[in-house]
């Protein structure tokens, strides 16, 4: 039996010899590889954190103490070592292990939103109520993969470090990587804590040397060391930290693990804030991760286990944005782009090697990114802002009154738009038609294949005098679905036999409408197919076309409350339109991560669904039975 297999909690790490240790991490490596091969994950950030995770487990006592992780997809080895390993044959799978921490599966877990740059937030708080409580329990905050460049990193050490009695010990995991290299001026300064000589090493060369001067050794030894605070700027810069009050052990080697023990066990005994600086890196142990320039492996799909080569992939939504933002670059000298840390995610690492002075990686500072953005506008330049629909969600405020109120010519790209499955709750982008519904003047397209990629973002740059929004799913689009007709500006993609149901299909899910008219159709109901592309403002058209139905269906991969249907059914009502309406869109829950065919199916956004659905509805209307205006 191997040693992974032996540990069913964290204390059973304590009686292992170095050698069992040296072992483990071995056999953690191996199981972190085996697993991610198959189907994909972040490979690169766990394999950079094995030594590191143990040492914290072996110094701290979780659950009691607390380990809460900034972008929780470096959690995995937490997972094994908290009783999981044998679950991660189904890692990231409906039924199996998340890919982040989740309360629901151990006790050890206790912050699973994995969105970047709160963990200290969280730990503050924690370590407060602790305080209050009486209670004898530390908390342990580990931040990595660029989360200090987040602005509420910031805010939170500002609060943890006048809280002297807040057992809050920081670990910056600093491998100096988001997805990419981490930039800005934050980066400067962990350099140079990185690269500068160790301070206690070259403390305990000199005390050597002046001890063995005879007379006088000792009484230079004592004034040295009694201006230790200077000599500890001059050789390792940690004022960074320390000028926020907070103590700093380090920089020490992540990979190490006695250094790393006796750097958290002296941080422990401290029972107070303070920050213990390991430097890692990302994909550590497999060299294929080592290799691999764009990203060490960060987040990794489908690979071959031995040579470390993806599995071939087609083209997804994110390629069309990416060769038409060379289009337009080549087109417009205005055009720029900004990034949150994702350049190549988001599809602009291609923009920003060409035209490397346009392009502005912010960091993951999604709020900065946003309100930089309008000052881009009003500087006479149009920004392009690509960023994963999930995370606008924090930068909502910057896009309402920084953009919006003054009217910016920006364009946001949501990647990772709707349903996005694997990687769970915190990264599904449900929420952003409902959210920005309510900005005033904003307009928002949805583009139902890559065609419409490439339309809609001209569209969108042209437009000077408001935000604009483009939305992309995850995934392959569908091939090209050609329109028969135009209603405004909407697209008519169907249109078959009497005019009986209005069918609003909303980006992704034209492909899902177009199918369901097919199945209506062999029913012998009639059926129009249209598609808004500019979802936000409601088009007159399709007002115009909900009056002449008999039965109107909006369909979106957004939630259903404030989103597009929604919108429609107010605008529909405000117009006089009395149509019945049926809205089909995701419910307003929190979804539990599986492939995002299986989230569809399980929430009833399938074409099968869709019109059993609605051949109900219009059976029933032409029975005589009510059925409602309903947004269920």
């Amino acid at each position: 039996m191997g040693v992974l297999q032996s540990i069913a909690e964290p204390r059973d790490l304590r009686g292992l010899s170095d050698e069992d240790l040296a072992l483990l991490a071995s056999e953690i490596r191996d199981l972190l590889i085996s697993s991610c091969a198959p189907s994909g994950g972040h490979l690169g950030p766990n394999l950079g954190v094995v030594e590191l995770t143990m040492a914290i487990h072996r110094v701290f006592d979780s659950p009691r103490d607390r380990v809460v992780f900034d972008t929780g997809h470096q959690a995995y080895v937490h997972k094994m070592l908290t009783g999981r390993a044998a679950a991660f044959d189904r890692l990231r799978q409906e039924g199996g292990l998340s890919g982040y921490p989740s309360q629901s599966e151990s006790e050890h877990d206790i912050v699973e939103n994995s969105h970047a740059s709160t963990a200290l937030s969280y730990a503050d708080g924690l370590a407060k109520a602790y305080a209050i409580r009486g209670e004898d329990r530390h908390v342990v905050a580990v931040i990595g993969d660029g989360a200090l460049t987040g602005g509420m990193a910031w805010e939170a050490l500002n609060n943890i470090a006048v809280a002297d009695d807040s057992r809050v010990v920081i670990v910056v995991n600093d491998n100096g990587r988001s997805y990419t290299p981490t930039i800005g001026g934050l980066t400067t300064a962990l350099t140079a804590l990185r690269t500068s000589p160790r301070y206690e090493p070259l403390l305990d060369a000199v005390k050597k040397r002046l001890n063995a001067v005879p007379g006088v050794g000792h009484a230079a030894y004592d004034a040295l060391h009694a201006m230790k605070k200077g000599l500890k700027d001059a050789v390792a810069p940690q004022g960074l930290f320390e000028d926020l009050g907070l103590k700093y052990v380090g920089p020490v080697d992540g990979h190490d693990r006695h250094a790393l023990e006796q750097a958290l066990a002296q941080a422990k005994g401290f029972n107070g804030p303070v920050i213990v600086h390991a430097i890692t890196r990302k994909g550590f142990g497999y060299d294929a991760a080592e290799r691999h320039e764009a990203d060490q492996f960060h987040q990794v799909g489908p690979f071959d286990l031995e040579t470390g080569v993806s599995t071939p992939k087609g083209r997804i939504w994110t390629d069309f944005f990416s060769e038409e933002m060379l289009e337009l670059g080549a087109e417009r000298s205005d055009i720029v782009g900004i990034s949150a840390a994702m350049v190549h995610p988001v599809g602009l690492a291609e923009f920003a090697a060409r035209y490397p002075d346009r392009l502005f990686d912010v960091g993951i500072a999604e709020q900065h990114a946003v309100t930089s953005a309008a000052g881009l506008a009003m500087g006479g330049l149009h920004p392009v802002v690509a960023i994963y629909a999930t995370f606008l969600n924090r930068a909502f405020d910057q896009v309402l009154m920084d953009c919006a109120l003054h009217r910016c010519g920006v364009t946001f790209v949501l990647d990772r738009a709707g349903v996005t499955g694997d990687d769970g709750a915190s990264h599904n982008g449900m929420w952003d038609m409902s959210i920005l519904q309510v900005v005033p003047g904003l307009r928002l397209a949805a583009p139902r294949d890559g065609a419409r990629v490439r339309e809609l973002l001209r569209e969108a740059v042209d437009v000077s005098d408001a935000p604009t929004v483009l939305r992309l799913p995850k995934g392959p689009p569908p091939a090209d679905i050609p329109a028969i007709d135009r209603a405004g500006g909407a697209d008519v993609l169907v249109r078959s036999g009497e005019r009986d149901v209005l069918i609003v299909a909303v980006g992704a899910m034209a492909e899902v409408a177009v199918d369901v008219a097919q199945r209506l159709v062999a029913q012998g109901i009639g059926v129009t197919v249209v598609d808004p592309r500019w979802v936000k403002p409601v088009d007159a058209g399709v007002v115009e076309l909900a009056r002449t139905h008999r039965f109107v269906v909006s369909v979106e991969d957004n939630g259903e409350i404030g989103g597009c249907g929604a919108v429609l059914l107010q605008t529909l009502n405000a117009a006089g339109v009395t149509t019945p309406f049926r809205l089909h869109a995701i419910p307003q829950q929190f979804l539990d991560h599986a492939k995002r065919a299986r989230i569809l199916e399980r929430i009833g956004l399938t074409p099968q669904a869709i019109a059993l659905r609605i051949v109900e509805d219009v059976t029933a209307a032409s029975e005589g039975q009510p059925t409602g205006r309903s947004t269920v």
